[in-house]
């Protein structure tokens, strides 16, 4: 793979070898099919420095010529545009992914001390009384126990009444001050949610104390959810919804 610096000028290179003529360099434009070939060159050259730094030399020239000739084809036309976006969705992705790691360790320095503190309340709060923590580190409180089923697996959709606070007892979200319950299916919310409302039984309410890895980790949501928060949650089981 190398590094393309120029594609406009191996577009005319391409177009010059397949014509059976030596480079020439075009440095006036008096046509119009000379800027309309210029700027095509020069939009698709543009396009893959943006998009597409590296690139296999030979075989973009090779595709090109088949491409002019329609003979010889490597890849069925059909799947052309599949090949690249799929190459290009797996680019985004990386990038993605290298500016999310970045950011988690830029707030994990930040942020530090909210880490720590979520941590050292973890350490006390199990060791008191009623407290139960599960292999994940999810801690509960079993407030008031149900009578009904438990939600079978991930993909169930629960309804439940919630009301949300830090380690230091702010209020972030409560659907029980809006007086709304909430419905969503158990894995479309966050780790500990997901966990604790499986060992549930419909009418149970649980009192959790949420790591910050099982909740946003090094995600600020909204205000008062600061990176690393340790979240305190109580969760009423109302109903399994069918769908």
């Amino acid at each position: 793979m190398k590094v393309i610096k120029n594609l406009a000028v191996v577009a005319i290179t391409v177009t010059m070898f397949s014509c059976g003529k030596q480079i020439k360099e075009v440095k006036t434009l008096e046509k119009e099919i000379d800027s309309v070939s210029y700027a095509i060159g020069l939009s698709m050259g543009t396009q893959f420095r943006a998009n597409l730094k590296e690139v296999n030399n030979d075989a973009y020239i090779q595709g090109y010529l088949n491409g002019v000739d329609s003979t010889n084809f490597l890849i069925k036309t059909k799947d052309v545009q599949n090949v690249i976006n799929t190459y290009l969705r797996k680019k985004q992705m990386a990038q993605m992914k290298e500016q999310q790691e970045k950011a988690a360790k830029e707030a994990e320095v930040k942020f530090a001390d909210n880490k720590k503190a979520g941590e050292d309340f973890l350490a006390e709060n199990k060791k008191k009384e009623g407290v139960v923590t599960t292999d994940s580190g999810l801690q509960y409180i079993v407030l008031k126990e149900g009578t009904g089923e438990k939600p079978a697996s991930p993909t169930t959709k629960v309804k439940v009444h919630y009301h949300g606070t830090n380690i230091e007892g702010k209020v972030f979200d409560s659907s029980v001050d809006k007086g709304e319950p909430s419905e969503f299916v158990l894995n479309q919310v966050i780790k500990g949610w997901t966990e604790g409302l499986q060992l549930m039984k419909v009418g149970a309410k649980y009192k959790f104390f949420i790591p910050q890895e099982l909740a946003y980790g090094a995600q600020q949501r909204g205000e008062n959810i600061k990176p690393f928060s340790t979240l305190v949650f109580e969760i009423e089981l109302l109903d399994i919804v069918k769908q």
